[in-house]
């Protein structure tokens, strides 16, 4: 299919999208389908749960409208979700708050609102999200606000359907003149969200507060209209053109809310408590609308602590949106915004680039932990669901609760990928690894002129331990690459250890494959992979045991016991191996003029990061040569 063909089928899907019908029709709908009747949260819930939800076990749920998009935010958004979406859906009194996103600058709080308001765009345009209002009204007003209020609790027990709200001034005024208040003739539209549209998604921005107008959210009086309607109150006189009128049903975006002039939000009391608000002079005005508002920590503090903000407070909820605190997920963002730029189809970026970036970035935000034997690059690890040895789940969670405000502050995202893009674009380098990326954080922290000598320090000595982690990532990398047949080196290994503890635990002996001859398990094979992990002779017995308590469980769920199993057994069964080559590998790499035989095995060193680790032929020599330098010293 051409692309002109493609917009010729679009076009047409949008089409098929129209409906238009008399009140009656609407009411049918409804009675087939009584969920289209749902308030703004219903919607915006129903959009999130349509897109499908994973139970992850322990309570845990993932939400798939937000994978993809925000990384290492899923215990907020899991919060945000059943503390707030949820319930505000069932008609709870939550849904009465303005929720208000709470976080330090480029921690996804307005790539979360981004997100729904552009979600709610594409499922008004599915038969689940459809979205129903009286035609010509300015408000995209709900239909069902024509019945009566007397008639409506027997328009509930026959349909299942609460109303709430009153019509807005226009249809008021036009169901009597148009219509002669025959409201089963009041004609019914489709109607489809659209932020450029201004339609069921509007978006407030505060600018200076000596020119910004009230009638930015509520709309105004069209003067040049008094004359031929007599009177201001004449809806035919107003325009219901402000961001309230136009997010009507839908979503409000509140940008920086405290730093809005106090008028403004004042005027959202009655809007959240009660659903209305008031607009020139008419009665109030129904609104339902779902206002998400996102501000920095800073500026909630100082709005907390004035007491005349008390009862504006106690109308929002507050959500925390904390920065991501797991590198893998940190990471998956920088890949995304370095993909988004361009900028990768020019350079290669060689693998563990952006790992190291997020290595450091993670541990910026981290706070010192407090529990003994825990550094902050294990507790890094941890977070990012890492085994550390001797450290349980349960010591996890308690690290996860020794602050409450960890996340909170640190190096955001923005700093690091315009450090990531400096690197990328200077020069004339067609690769750039990690230590180019270090380097260009390091040169940033010199030209940065905001921060504290005392934090450019903290940040240095980050720096550095991430290379350290680093070096160790790049030293694994090029010992599993000059193993040949890796993991099937590890398997054959992991076999004879484990053939040698199954006969030292029963106490029994091992019989030759080829003479049948007995002999007693090879405790210095045994040794010499557990003194690898630091395992004792005091502690090799309980060792062994745990091993083969780990193999009866994989069994008892029908599953295969392999070399990766078991963290601690991996890590040792991978330094043995790497123990074995490591005087091969650092005179190969560190040679410089490398024999026949040498460079062959370089050669296909080289060949085997390109084709299964993702380097290119430059990266891949310069971390070659980088390991080399490594082991030397």
């Amino acid at each position: 299919m051409t692309f002109l063909e493609k917009l010729l089928t679009y076009r047409d899907k949008e089409n098929d999208l129209f409906w238009e019908g008399s009140f009656l029709d609407y009411l049918q709908l409804v009675k087939e389908n009584p969920r289209i009747a749902g308030t703004a949260h219903e919607l915006v819930y129903r959009m999130i749960e349509t897109a499908g939800i994973t139970e992850l076990g322990d309570g845990r749920r993932e939400y798939a409208f937000f994978s993809g998009t925000l990384f290492g935010l899923e215990d907020a958004i899991q919060l945000l979700v059943e503390e707030y979406f949820r319930p505000s859906a069932q008609r709870l009194d939550v849904r009465k708050r303005l929720l208000l996103l709470m976080g330090p600058v480029s921690g996804g709080k307005s790539t979360l609102v981004t997100l729904l308001k552009n979600g709610l765009e594409s499922f008004t345009r599915t038969p689940e999200g459809a979205v129903y209002a009286i035609k010509g009204c300015p408000m995209q007003e709900e239909p069902l606000h024509l019945i009566p209020r007397e008639l409506r609790d027997e328009f509930r027990k026959e349909y299942g359907v609460h109303i709430e709200g009153d019509l807005c001034p226009v249809c008021r005024m036009r169901l009597e003149s148009e219509h002669g208040g025959r409201i089963e003739d009041m004609p019914v539209v489709r109607v489809l969200f659209s932020e450029s549209d201004r339609t069921g998604i509007g978006t407030f921005a505060p600018s200076d507060p000596k020119s910004q107008d009230i009638a930015d959210l509520t709309g105004s009086i069209d003067f040049s209209t008094i004359t031929r309607y007599g009177s201001e109150s004449d809806p035919r006189a107003y325009r219901f053109d402000g961001e309230l009128n136009k997010a009507n049903r839908g979503l409000m975006e509140f940008q920086e809310i405290l730093k809005c002039d106090e008028k403004f939000l004042w005027n959202l009391l009655s809007l959240t408590q009660e659903g209305n608000f008031k607009a020139g002079r008419f009665a109030l005005i129904s609104a339902d609308e779902l206002i998400i508002a996102h501000t920095n920590e800073t500026e909630y503090r100082a709005f907390i602590s004035n007491k005349k903000n008390e009862a504006l407070h106690s109308r929002m909820i507050v959500m925390r949106i904390p920065y991501n605190l797991k590198a893998s997920q940190e990471e998956r963002i920088y890949r995304k915004l370095v993909d988004a730029s361009g900028l990768n189809n020019q350079v290669h970026l060689a693998p563990g680039a952006l790992w190291t970036a997020s290595v450091f970035t993670v541990m910026s935000r981290l706070k010192e932990p407090k529990k003994p034997g825990i550094d902050l690059v294990k507790k890094m690890y941890l977070y990012d669901g890492v085994e550390v040895d001797g450290v349980k789940k349960a010591d996890v969670d308690e690290l996860q609760r020794e602050h409450h405000d960890e996340g909170m502050s640190g190096v955001d995202p923005r700093y690091v990928i315009n450090r990531i893009s400096s690197a990328l674009i200077k020069g004339s380098k067609s690769c750039i690894n990690a230590l180019d990326v270090l380097r260009s954080l390091k040169e940033g922290l010199d030209q940065h002129p905001s921060i504290s000598k005392e934090e450019r320090e903290r940040l240095m000595n980050l720096i550095t331990q991430a290379r350290k982690e680093y070096d160790h990532k790049a030293k694994t990398e090029v010992q599993r690459a000059f193993v040949y047949s890796f993991e099937e080196s590890a398997h054959t290994m992991l076999n004879n250890y484990l053939d040698n503890v199954e006969a030292y635990c029963s106490g029994h002996k091992m019989k030759d494959p080829i003479t049948s001859e007995e002999h007693d398990p090879d405790e210095k094979l045994m040794r010499s992979i557990e003194e690898q992990i630091g395992v004792t002779e005091n502690q090799k017995r309980a060792f062994r045991e745990e091993i083969l308590i780990k193999i009866s469980s994989f069994a008892r769920r029908g599953r295969q016991f392999e070399y990766t199993s078991h963290e601690p057994l991996k890590d040792a069964i991978e330094k043995k191996l790497f123990a074995d080559l490591k005087d091969v590998i650092k005179i190969t790499t560190s040679t410089i003029n490398p024999d026949e035989g040498q460079l062959k095995r370089m050669n296909e060193v080289s060949k085997r990061l390109i084709e299964h680790h993702g380097y290119c032929a430059t990266c891949a020599n310069e971390l070659m040569k980088y390991v080399g330098s490594l082991l030397n010293r």
